[in-house]
């Protein structure tokens, strides 16, 4: 059965910085000769590894709410810069948008279940834009998400 993982996205202001900010580090592991992956990197390994595998994906928290999310296409192991081992989540560089939803600040990560995800509204183009941070606030301060 299909689990995901559920992350704050700490310092990014929308979807499209999201985008731009990975898109770039595609970019830089290119340059350098590396494979071009985009790479999580956190301290602890899922003990769920086989379920995310299993088509979860890594739902991202930005600005208070769950706005997007991409597949989780590899778990493996890594290590952080002063050596200490960790896990790096490789991820698939398709973004998708999910329907806002609010939640509140955590630490690291958290399992989701599928009935706890938000739905999908479709691929990030960034022409489309992104809600803004003050206007989902004020929206969920209304009722209305």
């Amino acid at each position: 059965m299909t689990v995901h993982l559920i992350k704050l996205c700490v310092g990014i202001d929308d979807i499209g910085h999201l985008a731009r900010l990975q898109a770039g580090r595609l970019a830089e592991a290119r340059r350098r000769g590396d494979t071009a992956e985009l790479k999580h990197v956190t301290r602890n390994t899922p003990r769920q590894a086989s379920e995310i595998l299993d088509g979860g994906s890594l739902y991202w928290v930005i600005r208070g709410f769950v706005r997007v999310r991409q597949e989780v296409i590899n778990l493996r192991p890594a290590e952080k810069a002063d050596g200490r081992p960790a896990c790096a989540l490789v991820l698939d560089p398709k973004l998708v948008r999910t329907e806002l939803r609010g939640f509140r600040a955590f630490q690291g990560w958290r399992y989701l279940a599928p009935e706890d995800a938000p739905p999908d509204a479709g691929l990030f183009d960034e022409a489309d834009g992104d809600v803004p941070a003050e206007m989902a606030a004020e929206l969920k301060g209304l009722g209305l998400l």
